[in-house]
């Protein structure tokens, strides 16, 4: 017979609570809504309050079942497959239907190493190194919200087997050990966000404290609440602690860390507040329209992603612009349904009811759909893309979908990324300077980097000079979102360099914003005031997807209009304002792409009606598009437009 259980370890009422699977449809139309671009800004801490709450049901049934000595981890992992894998696995092999039918080759080679990664639960790991400034969009990942149940899995491989280990030495110390565990894992969090956001985002061990939160709950290591009064208002505490983030935060808030606090402290709240009884918010939980869909929120989970992505890059649903009412509606209703779909046809069954197969059967099933899953995946990653699909001169410009621009960019030694240290930056080479030939120092964001390759070998007369930060506009007065580094190299420059050295002309180059132009016009009258010239360079073309992709679909289908409505129309209208302001009234030269490569727009209305359906190459030559991704010239590219520059003789 086991041995009653500590007190510390007392196992919460397992009967079923409603409220929960409400609580679950809170976290998951949040992360929705979030992807369909609405208020919800902050909607990713949905993820935050599915890891509390699973820690909570999880922790609940695994310290149960050791409680009564029915507890085994063949029984535990059984669960943990009929929960998760049968409905993963039905939707991987729908994404690798539409990657076959909409992708280019490296969008598929891509698809088939994240549908590995999915299925042996290492996906986060796969995502935290595909990270680069460059790297492919999370609009072309169709997978990249399998994430979390990687993370989830992480911690269920090593989280019984801690207490299988742990529990029997010493049951009266399980408390203060998860306690520790707690700490430790949030304090790392909180100082490695710092360090490498990214990381801290997508590994498990920064993310353990909160399923573990969930465990302090289930496990009663805290007080239990029994006013009534008291328990309405932790619960209301509790609920706007995940609801005011999930509006307020966004994307450029630090997160997880201190941030993610926050939400999981919420969830617990809400969540502890019902051991006990109930409350006006575990009411509202308990509506039978959240409860379900709560009930069908893993699969909504599941389908809602990659539906958008396709969504976004094929327009698979509706023929309209992301953000707009009528996509939301279509991927919210179509996820919905396929949600239910999955839910009763396929998550159901595999755990209840007739059909429920038997251990053997479901080993067998599953084991089986992932040999399978497997096989494709491998066979996309060895026939490159399946790109025997595409003629040649489509495979050559699809090839620029994963182009690496480091080389060309100077990348790390003049050229630094948003997450670059300024001591990688060598001004002793990058601006150096020469007697023998006129200086121009060239500062920018990614935008200004594009051009060095392009300049430095049109004009090599000129000593060109670099100083560039992607995603950093390079003004006098820094944006206040800057990052530390952006600053540091703006203050270096606009400090130090150019009060002690003199240069015979300044390029500024960026993917301007309108509402910048007021702090670009502060920044050339403050060069000019320094004695220095000024050269300004317009907006890039840009498209709405990556360019590269985009010609290779259209030479695949023989579908050239496609191109046209891809460009982004936006860039243009901002060039003429840029030209008209910079030579008019800040006397300054100004260089426009549109110009110099484009043939005339029509019939010019107003400013506001600018028309935009100038015609720009799209191409350099045959198998060499102008731009690698939605907005950055390839080498070659780089190379015509700085030719274009010299036949119009606009360097004095």
């Amino acid at each position: 017979m086991a041995s009653a259980p500590e007190k510390s370890e007392r196992n919460t009422n397992l009967t079923y609570r409603p409220d929960l699977d409400g609580l679950r449809a809170v976290a998951v139309l949040l992360v929705v809504f979030e992807h369909l671009r609405t208020r919800v800004t902050g909607g990713y801490i949905g993820v935050d309050v599915f890891f509390v709450i699973s820690g909570y049901l999880i922790s609940s049934v695994i310290i149960s079942d050791m409680t009564s000595g029915s507890f085994s981890l063949a029984k535990f992992y059984e669960r943990r497959i009929r929960r998760i894998v049968p409905a993963l696995l039905v939707m991987i092999l729908v994404v690798a239907l539409l990657a076959y039918r909409f992708f280019v080759p490296s969008e598929i080679t891509a698809f088939a190493w994240s549908a590995l990664a999915a299925q042996f639960s290492v996906s986060n790991l796969l995502f935290a190194h595909q990270t680069g400034y460059f790297d492919a969009p999370s609009t072309f990942k169709p997978l990249l919200h399998t994430w979390s149940l990687a993370v989830e899995e992480q911690f269920y491989l090593l989280f019984p087997i801690f207490l299988v280990v742990v529990r029997p030495r010493a049951a009266r110390r399980l408390n203060a050990a998860i306690w520790i565990v707690v700490v430790l894992s949030f304090a790392v969090a909180c100082i490695w966000v710092r360090r490498d956001p990214t990381v801290a985002f997508y590994v498990a061990p920064l993310r353990a404290w909160e399923l573990l939160i969930g465990t302090i709950v289930s496990q009663r290591f805290v007080p239990a609440i029994h006013n009534k009064v008291y328990r309405n208002l932790a619960a209301a505490v509790g609920m706007l602690l995940i609801l005011v983030p999930g509006f307020v935060y966004t994307g450029e808030t630090q997160f997880p860390g201190l941030a993610a606090l926050p939400p999981c402290l919420g969830t617990a709240l809400v969540i502890w507040t019902g051991e006990t009884g109930t409350s006006f918010i575990q009411k509202l939980l308990s509506f039978r329209p959240l409860v379900f869909v709560g009930l069908i929120s893993y699969s909504l989970y599941l389908w809602h992603w990659p539906i958008l992505v396709f969504q976004k890059t094929n327009l698979l649903l509706v023929d309209a612009p992301m953000g707009s009412k009528r996509v939301q509606i279509a991927v919210f209703g179509v996820s919905f349904l396929v949600a239910v779909l999955s839910w009763q046809l396929i998550e159901t069954p595999f755990r209840k009811g007739r059909f429920r197969p038997g251990r053997r059967s479901l080993f067998v099933v599953s084991g089986t759909a992932f040999a399978s899953l497997g096989f494709v995946a491998f066979y996309m990653i060895v026939t490159n893309g399946i790109s025997s699909r595409f003629n040649g001169e489509a495979l050559e410009v699809s090839r620029y979908t994963s182009f690496d621009p480091s080389q060309a960019y100077r990348e790390k030694l003049c050229h630094l990324e948003p997450d670059d240290k300024f001591s990688t930056y060598h001004p002793d080479i990058c601006l150096k300077n020469d007697p023998a030939r006129e200086h121009y120092l060239l500062l920018g964001d990614s935008h200004g980097a594009q051009l060095y390759l392009g300049l430095s070998t049109v004009f090599p007369e000129i000593n060109f000079s670099q100083a560039t930060v992607a995603q950093c506009r390079p003004f006098v007065t820094p944006a206040v979102n800057a990052k530390p580094d952006c600053l540091k190299m703006l203050e270096y420059v606009y400090r130090e360099y150019l009060v002690h050295h003199h240069v015979d002309e300044v390029l500024l180059a960026g993917r301007w914003q309108e509402d910048e132009i007021p702090e670009l016009e502060h920044t050339v009258s403050w060069i000019e005031q320094h004695g220095m010239n000024v050269i300004v360079f317009g907006p890039n073309i840009e498209f709405d997807q990556s360019l590269p992709r985009i010609m290779a679909i259209s030479l695949r289908d023989r579908d050239s209009s496609a191109i046209s409505r891809h460009r982004a129309v936006q860039p243009q209208l901002l060039d003429r304002k840029l030209a008209l302001i910079a030579r008019n009234e800040w006397k300054v030269r100004y260089i426009s792409i549109y110009e110099d490569l484009c043939e005339p727009a029509r019939e010019l209305k107003t400013n506001e009606n600018f028309e935009t359906d100038s015609k720009c190459p799209m191409r350099v030559e045959a198998g060499v598009p102008l731009l690698f991704d939605t907005d950055h010239l390839t080498p070659r590219g780089s190379v015509l437009f700085a030719e274009a520059v010299r036949a119009r003789s606009q360097f004095p």
